[in-house]
């Protein structure tokens, strides 16, 4: 009977390490569709960002280029393998609660940073998701054994230290590069590049089709399925004469389509945009399957020994290679173009990139910084004395060739196709390089900082943008270190949970991995994109249109309005009711809301003075001082309700005296007025009745006179009675700046008429 049940056990096990193995490929799907999301920037950003093409047509080249990397990539993955462990040290179960842990976190921390909209590198993901939870088991392994072995013996951190020294080497390679290579490249071409072509576009194209071409031959083609060793040692042998050869062909190849009126720059971002997409997923897709592939291979050798002892299978197998069946390259790749195609958050990565290194000024995504602070500060002295010493004639020249009012570009496009091609162009030429010194680049990192550098080369970074750019650099940088630290505590605490928990433990943690992962794609999908009124501001600042950017920017400015009143009277409401009912959560509450509102307040002023240069300027010389009025008028009731509030909080949080009661009952009833006129025009704004604000210049200074009424009544009662002084400064502050409130209401109530109706 104890047999029975034994085998019973044993068999059941088996099945169970099956659905571990099932459980693998499942997270691999989703790894891949997050991972693909998370690394469609770094091929997409260049063709998207100067507008190459249709979006639809940059889609399909990326997804052709995708898949077909996918197909011929040999799909070994020797670091998910024996790269960070040395497998002979580990039993299968033992490999198997590593590889589940990995994937578990992997994609829950890239689902996140997709969310988020910031790009981050999958190779740094996974290689310190490996070694947090072969640091787990390792760890428990030593601690259970008497036999004097350390972590040297069950790890192989060489690796892991190699990612970590690239990060820092290509980081700074690439964005100084870079910088370099664009700015000689906008010397040579200047903005008006259309004009200084008849020469030049050949001899350019030819060395940027040659640089992409040298990418795909070794970084791209050296690990392909269907390359024998024959093949590479010719490739290798005879590289020089194969870029030599290229250059001559692509020279006379592109002046030849520049002649038949071809635009060349198009070609070499759509050519270049597919040799990063093929690498991307010839190389990079080990990121997504090699574990789910190691578990697999682990079962199957498991099983090849007959199985029912997981604890006591050592898994020295591992230390062979191993072949990828065709069809997971296949069913890979179809996921990966899938997850391309249809992927919001892919897209919402791309914004991030693109929106950083735009040409012009626009909504900024990050805010600022005090390194980004000094960084600025610094570079601006240090550009002024490189200035001073720089002779007049040469200086001007400078000035000359990047005169942006001569910019060449498409409508709606962050940037122009010079700079595209550059991103392609040296991006591949490092990658490369860094692969033949044999230094594990991540194309996140590389294609990122050169995007910035080119930005900056460009003069895209004003001194009113700079400091915002910079925090943005600063943020997805730092995202990339917060990826290892992440990762590796991620894994390392899943490993130690499953090791503790065991088998049930281990399949709740997978499930529920799932579940967050699920719950996370619906909940982004439901959501609103949360920045309706950046579409708007986009489409003011790429239209051409006049009337129908004055249009655009009236509704923009009126559904501002109707927010930020809205939000004036709710707040308004809560802190008069904090006061008078003593809450002090709910004083707390507005008090920090109301100090993020000057931050909405200065991007709705910058955001707003941006879209009034796209008006034309006849119609923005006669509505801006209006347009400054309105702004003005709402910012002094914002201080308005702050002089309000840190004073009741204050008094509240340090249980004052109450305000007595029968003024509270007169206050309120001039309160309440207000409030609703607050909310009519707000109304009235939103819904595009202005001339209905006119019902408001009798109300607004009958409130002036009642609050006025009610000031003066407290400072009779000040003179005449033995008031708390303290409540009754409280009080009249109160007053004084309700009445401020009417005042400035009755301002904006004309000035937004003006500016909407003339």
């Amino acid at each position: 009977m104890i047999l029975l049940q034994s085998t019973i056990w044993i068999i059941f096990m088996d099945y169970v390490y099956l659905g571990f193995v099932i459980f693998l490929f499942i997270l691999a799907i989703s790894d891949l569709w997050v991972g693909v999301s998370n690394d469609a920037v770094n091929f997409l950003n260049s063709a998207i960002g100067s507008k190459a093409a249709r979006f639809r047509t940059i889609i399909i080249v990326a997804a052709i280029g995708v898949f077909c990397g996918a197909i011929l990539s040999n799909g070994m993955m020797d670091i998910a393998r024996h790269g960070i462990f040395r497998p002979e040290q580990f039993s299968f179960q033992e490999l198997m609660y590593i590889f589940l842990a990995v994937m578990v976190t992997d994609i829950i921390l890239l689902d996140v940073f997709n969310s988020l909209g910031l790009p981050t590198s999958t190779t740094v993901s996974m290689v310190f998701e490996l070694l947090g939870a072969t640091f787990a088991m390792a760890m428990l392994k030593m601690a259970s054994a008497d036999d004097g072995m350390g972590f040297a013996d069950y790890m192989n951190t060489e690796k892991a230290l190699s990612v970590i020294m690239a990060i820092f080497v290509s980081v700074a390679i690439a964005f100084v590069f870079g910088f370099l290579i664009q700015y000689l490249t906008r010397l040579l071409f200047s903005f008006g590049f259309k004009k200084n072509l008849k020469w030049k576009i050949g001899i350019f194209g030819g060395v940027a089709l040659t640089a992409i071409v040298y990418f795909m031959l070794i970084k791209g083609v050296k690990d392909l399925s269907f390359m024998t060793d024959e093949a590479k040692a010719w490739v290798h042998d005879n590289t020089g004469l194969l870029l030599l050869a290229c250059f001559a062909v692509f020279t006379i190849l592109m002046q030849v389509l520049y002649f038949c009126k071809v635009n060349v720059f198009k070609v070499i971002v759509l050519v270049g945009t597919f040799s990063l997409a093929t690498a991307f997923a010839g190389n990079d897709l080990v990121n997504f399957i090699g574990v789910p592939l190691a578990g697999y291979s682990s079962y199957v050798d498991y099983m090849s020994a007959g199985g029912g002892n997981p604890t006591g299978h050592m898994m020295g197998a591992l230390n062979g290679p191993a072949s990828t069946p065709i069809i997971f390259l296949f069913c890979a790749g179809v996921v990966m173009v899938i997850a391309l195609a249809t992927s919001k958050k892919a897209h919402n990565v791309t914004k991030t990139e693109i929106g950083l290194s735009r040409q012009e000024e626009g909504d900024e995504m990050f805010g600022s910084s005090r390194v980004a602070r000094s960084l600025v500060r610094w570079s601006n002295l240090t550009a002024s004395k490189i200035v001073e010493i720089t002779p007049v004639k040469v200086r001007n020249w400078i000035d000359s060739r990047f005169d942006e009012t001569q910019i060449d570009k498409a409508d709606g496009a962050a940037y122009d196709l010079v700079r595209a091609s550059v991103n392609l162009m040296v991006a591949s030429m490092l990658i490369a390089l860094g692969t033949s010194l044999k230094l594990p680049l991540s194309t996140t990192y590389i294609t990122f900082m050169v995007a910035m550098s080119t930005s900056l080369a460009d003069r895209a970074w004003s001194r009113e943008s700079a400091v915002f750019r910079v925090t943005g650099m600063l943020s997805v940088i730092g995202g990339w270190f917060v990826t290892a630290g992440v990762a590796f505590a991620g894994a390392f605490i899943l490993a130690l949970i499953m090791h503790f928990g065991g088998t049930i433990v281990t399949v709740i943690l997978v499930v529920a991995g799932l579940a967050a992962l699920i719950h996370s794609n619906v909940t982004y999908k439901m959501k609103d994109d949360g920045n309706g009124s950046d579409k708007a501001f986009n489409a003011i600042v790429s239209s051409r249109d006049n009337r129908e950017i004055w249009s655009m920017f009236s509704k923009y400015v009126a559904a501002h309005e109707a927010d930020f009143l809205t939000r004036l009277a709710n707040r308004y409401l809560r802190v008069t009711n904090g006061l008078f009912t003593e809450n002090v959560k709910v004083l707390r509450r507005t008090a920090n809301e109301l100090r993020q509102e000057k931050t909405t307040l200065k991007n709705m002023r910058r955001k707003e003075t941006i879209c009034l240069r796209h008006v034309d300027t006849e119609t923005s010389m006669t509505k801006s001082a209006w347009f400054h009025m309105i702004f003005n008028n709402m910012e002094q009731m914002y201080y308005s309700l702050r002089r309000i509030c840190e004073p009741a909080y204050e008094h509240v949080d340090n249980h004052f005296s109450p305000i007595p009661q029968n003024y509270v009952d007169e206050f309120c009833v001039s309160r309440d007025k207000l409030k609703d006129v607050i909310d009519g025009m707000a109304s009235a704004c939103a819904e595009g009745r202005f001339n209905d604000l006119r019902n408001y210049d009798y109300t607004l200074p009958a409130l002036q006179t009642e609050f006025s009424d009610l000031r003066k009544s407290l400072m009779e009662d000040i003179r005449k009675e033995n008031m708390n002084i303290t409540v009754a400064y409280l009080y009249l502050n109160l007053i004084q700046e309700s009445e401020q409130l009417a005042i400035e209401l009755t301002q904006m109530s004309r000035a937004a008429r003006k500016f909407q109706l003339g």
